[in-house]
């Protein structure tokens, strides 16, 4: 049976593989300081519309985001993020333990608006406090929504009116920005956000992400290295983008997993299934009887639980991924039809 729990089940895009294959035995320097990973910081620039971009390529989204921050931001300075955040729920206080707190907020869609960081910084009013200085969002969100372009350009309004910086984690950036209804490309992000990363390790890659620094930051691989980021086989990262992005490989395998999260979404509506979060991403949320949840586990697929709805039901996460097959899907939604 097919696992549907998480979008980084498989290796890597063959074509990805191929790349790291047919540059094994050249010899290079190492820490990303060699010509591969020179060609993929402007293959990423070149596709971020984003020239003076600093870009350094990371193993997980986690570093991503400590690092990140705490470059960003001061000893007493703060970050603002939804409660259902990566940083927030799924780090193991990373954030925290780099000295900063995360100023959770609760949102109905994963979600922030202006209204919400402007409450936050109204319930920190000096020096006893905290100071909140950067958001942090995510699109996807963990809900599997995602941000307009009317929507963040509102946020970096925010941000400049409040002095904040605005950071996007983008472990499933490619998702969001091939979902349906989404109106935001790279280089819109370029353009509004300080910091953002574009996610490989669930996209295609075998593990890493690019990220992109808007504004500049004194000596960021010192922090890379303080916290045990700067690998000696850097380019292994860089090559597995260059791959990805010079030719829209990227783009083009999100889609599918969206496709593939989209057809799972219809079959189980049709068969009667109820989704209360509006997800056009590859993370679906449906509500299911915890006896069918069970019946389907029997049967060997995996998912997630996302919330008890009652004592009878739970919303739970289905992801699906690059490689998620169509027949996979269909076959599913067959058993799913037969369960009681």
């Amino acid at each position: 049976m097919y696992s549907f729990r998480n979008d980084y089940s498989e290796g890597a895009h063959p074509r990805v593989l191929q790349r790291l294959v047919d540059t094994n035995l050249t010899q290079t320097c190492g820490y990303a300081l060699d010509p591969m990973s020179d060609a993929a910081r402007e293959t990423i620039r070149r596709v971020c519309g984003a020239p003076e971009a600093d870009v350094h390529f990371l193993s997980g989204g986690t570093q991503t985001n400590l690092l990140t921050i705490a470059a960003f931001l001061r000893p007493f300075e703060a970050v603002i993020a939804p409660a259902t955040a990566h940083i927030s729920l799924h780090e193991a206080g990373a954030i925290e333990a780099t000295g900063h707190k995360v100023c959770a907020v609760e949102t109905p869609d994963g979600k922030l608006t202006p209204a919400m960081v402007e409450a936050v910084l109204d319930a920190h009013p000096d020096e006893f406090m905290v100071r909140p200085k950067m958001v942090y969002i995510a699109d996807t969100t963990e809900l599997g929504t995602i941000y307009t372009k009317a929507e963040l350009t509102a946020l970096r309004r925010c941000c400049d009116a409040h002095g904040l910086y605005l950071g996007l984690d983008g472990a499933r950036l490619g998702s969001a920005l091939t979902a349906p209804g989404n109106d935001l490309a790279l280089p819109d992000l370029a353009a509004l956000t300080d910091a953002f990363y574009i996610g490989g390790t669930k996209n295609g890659a075998l593990f890493g992400e690019a990220l992109v620094l808007r504004r500049p930051i004194d000596h960021f691989r010192w922090h890379m290295k303080q916290r045990g980021a700067t690998l000696a086989k850097g380019r292994l990262m860089a090559l597995q983008f260059q791959a990805l992005l010079e030719d829209g490989l990227y783009f083009e395998i999100a889609r599918h997993a969206n496709d593939m999260a989209l057809r799972l979404r219809r079959g189980m509506a049709e068969l009667g299934y109820e989704f209360p979060l509006p997800s056009p991403s590859n993370q679906q949320f449906p509500v299911l009887p915890n006896t069918v949840a069970r019946q389907l586990e029997e049967l060997g697929y995996q998912f997630e639980p996302e919330r008890v709805i009652d004592a009878d039901h739970t919303c739970v996460r289905f992801v699906t991924s690059w490689a998620t097959p169509p027949s996979a899907v269909d076959e599913f939604l067959r058993d799913l039809a037969a369960c009681k």
